[in-house]
């Protein structure tokens, strides 16, 4: 039972997706990486860190950020919506954007596009839910 707790506490402090979305989105170290580079990119996409990473620029943006600014957008009567889906939102983004060029489905310029979509949208959570399926559609995921 000790070990057990231990455990669960030594992976908690390892999470780098912020503390409000842990409960919406499957721990990191529990997800399903194509290789330990994918890893590493999928910290990036939400966090900024490069950790030695060829080719990235680190700091903003990164989607613990995105997060932030689409609660402040979206105000208190909106985040209980909007908190679960952006932080859902986030781990299918990073997830695919982070996979090797070769394979994958989602493009910096399509965070780009994904961005813009979300800023153009009058209301937070219309543009998260745009987004998503246009995410979805990239990927083919329902």
């Amino acid at each position: 039972m000790v070990g057990a707790f231990l455990t669960t506490s030594a992976a908690r402090a390892d999470e780098f997706v912020r503390g409000d979305c842990r409960g919406a989105v499957a721990p990191s170290a529990a997800l399903k990486y194509d290789t330990a580079e994918h890893a590493r990119w999928y910290k990036r996409f939400w966090t900024g860190d490069c950790d030695h990473l060829a080719l990235c620029l680190p700091g903003a943006p990164n989607w613990n950020e995105v997060v932030g600014k689409l609660l402040v957008k979206g105000g208190p009567r909106e985040q209980p919506a909007l908190l679960p889906k952006a932080c859902r939102l986030g781990q299918l983004i990073g997830l695919e954007w982070s996979r090797d060029k070769k394979i994958k489905h989602i493009t910096t310029g399509d965070l780009k596009v994904f961005n813009t979509m979300m800023e153009a949208s009058g209301d937070a959570l219309r543009g998260v839910d745009q987004v998503d399926a246009k995410a979805r559609a990239l990927t083919n995921t329902r």
